[in-house]
């Protein structure tokens, strides 16, 4: 199956990493506010989320995984194919970067809301505004159909550079988190296998996600 380049340029100008687009426009960056230590409420109907959030999807690097992130009435869904042919094997939905980035630096750590599927997930901060830069990442395992909150403290993020850890990495800038990622993949780190991770239908609901 050959590459699909209409997916591949569309994600990427959706992010602002098409260099020769980039001469002439900035990088889209979007602001955000955090309310009563809730960064995103997917539980009420928020418009302004739209244009914030893009999947992210192994056909950077040639697969043919899909995905797709749904704005319900009460939550929002990240759901699609997950496939390991053509040496793929992750979904994402990632945000813009934000501008001004957002200051966490008083709080332990994250929180999600969130209704799975049995499957184990990622989830990255970053503390820069590059594309294909240094991202900070822990790992949390799902129930199926059962909501949960899970607290993923920012001492347990690791500092991977595509899905390769860097120990020489400095600890993540939690004055300065520059944008978000939830990431379904067959892989951990270091190229070991998630052993959690199963090829097909996914569906990872969200309801909110905060800071603790």
């Amino acid at each position: 199956m050959g590459w699909d380049w209409q997916r591949f340029t569309n994600t990427l100008d959706f992010f602002g990493a098409l260099p020769i687009v980039n001469w002439f426009r900035s990088a889209p960056q979007v602001s955000l506010t955090m309310d009563n230590q809730i960064l995103f409420d997917f539980s009420t109907p928020h418009p302004e989320y739209i244009p914030i959030w893009g999947c992210l999807d192994d056909v950077v690097m040639g697969g043919v995984s899909n995905s797709n992130f749904i704005l319900r009435d009460e939550s929002a869904v990240f759901t699609g194919v997950v496939s390991t042919e053509n040496r793929g094997g992750f979904v994402s939905v990632r945000t813009r970067n934000f501008q001004p980035p957002i200051d966490l630096s008083a709080y332990t750590g994250m929180t999600l809301t969130v209704r799975g599927d049995g499957n184990r997930y990622k989830f990255f901060l970053r503390d820069s505004s590059g594309w294909d830069s240094l991202a900070y990442s822990i790992s949390f395992n799902t129930t199926p159909d059962q909501w949960q909150t899970v607290h993923l403290p920012f001492a347990e993020f690791i500092p991977v550079f595509r899905a390769q850890t860097v120990p020489s990495a400095p600890p993540l800038d939690r004055r300065s988190i520059r944008s978000l990622q939830l990431m379904l993949s067959k892989f951990e780190v270091d190229g070991k296998l998630n052993p959690h991770f199963t090829a097909g239908n996914f569906q990872l609901e969200v309801k909110q996600i905060g800071v603790f």
